[in-house]
């Protein structure tokens, strides 16, 4: 097997991140010990919540050390085990990303659920993006038949998702996005609407998708997105806060005009990770895996190939690059 490559973080980014503060260096060899297995990683994931990582604050995850191995999601094949929950040829999910192996103790590691479908749905709707859409759609806004729910970054990965669960689920559904392309690519997943805020502002162009207003929002994004949402929320309206993409490489948050009507709305604001959801990842698969074997939910994947590339498709979420979910194929 050829010398295994990790991508390392070499410096902590100032705003949006450049290529000069990663660096693609040799792992180290080592042994296998008594209860470790070894991975040859063929799919990596690449998320937004990753650049916070890149910051030397506290945070629900440690920060990325400097000079040393980047994590992320990952999907790969057992190539040698020293544990008997694990054999040669298997398929495991991990959180060791960046890298082309992965080698450590057996309970870092993974098995997948037998289910029908192709193995980088792992990573995306049946893996950590999908349970955070359906998560923060049913449990955190506590979204229902009927709801009109709102989600920004609808063309991305979570927020394609959050669109397709909630019309199984009957609900209305406004999505935004950044062009003609990816407004009706969202439609094509059922939403009932489709913002383009490239074209115009989200205010203007929410209040004319829900002209009632809305029960839910959905945030990916934040900044104007959140402050729109405020405008248009009706009363007792339930916001899941999932991530805030508009402010992660900027210097300070965005102000919001419209956030007085969290008292007269009587708003509920939740921010929620998708660890909090382990214990019902049963439940989770059972929904999920239907919909996915049965087409009513898709999936679109944004594909970079080779380690080399993978600075380059973190970066190109920030930029809008993507459609669906963002992977690395090694």
């Amino acid at each position: 097997m050829a010398e295994a490559r990790a991508w390392h973080l070499k410096s902590r980014p100032n705003g949006l991140p450049t290529p000069e503060n990663f660096e693609l260096k040799a792992l180290p060899s080592l042994k296998l010990e008594d209860g470790w297995i070894r991975v040859r990683n063929h799919w990596l994931s690449v998320d937004p919540y990753m650049r916070g990582r890149m910051n030397d604050v506290k945070s629900y995850v440690p920060p990325f050390e400097l000079d040393a191995p980047m994590e992320g999601g990952a999907l790969g094949t057992v190539v040698e085990s020293r544990s008997p929950d694990f054999e040669e040829g298997e398929t495991v999910f991990h959180m060791m990303g960046w890298r082309e192996e992965a080698i450590g103790p057996a309970e870092q590691f993974n098995n997948l659920p037998k289910l029908p479908v192709e193995d980088h749905h792992w990573l995306g709707n049946l893996g950590l993006t999908g349970a955070t859409a359906y998560f923060g759609l049913l449990r955190v806004a506590e979204a229902k038949a009927g709801d009109i729910v709102f989600v920004s970054a609808a063309a991305g990965a979570v927020g394609s998702a959050v669109v397709q669960i909630a019309k199984a689920k009957g609900m209305e559904v406004i999505g935004s996005a950044a062009g003609e392309e990816k407004c009706a690519w969202v439609k094509s997943l059922g939403a009932d609407a489709a913002v383009d805020y490239k074209a115009e502002p989200i205010l203007k162009g929410l209040m004319k998708a829900a002209p009632k207003g809305i029960d839910v929002y959905f945030d990916n994004v934040g900044t104007d997105h959140l402050d729109a949402a405020f405008a248009a929320a009706r009363n007792n309206a339930r916001f899941a806060i999932c991530g805030m993409i508009g402010s992660y490489n900027a210097g300070t948050p965005a102000s919001f005009r419209f956030i007085m009507r969290v008292i007269s709305a009587r708003i509920m604001i939740k921010g929620f990770l998708y660890f909090d959801y382990l214990s019902e990842m049963d439940e989770f698969h059972r929904d999920m895996g239907a919909w996915v074997a049965s087409g009513q939910i898709k999936s679109r994947e944004t594909i970079h190939d080779g380690i080399e590339a993978a600075p380059e498709a973190f970066l190109d979420l920030f930029s809008g690059a993507n459609m669906g979910k963002m992977l690395v194929r090694l």
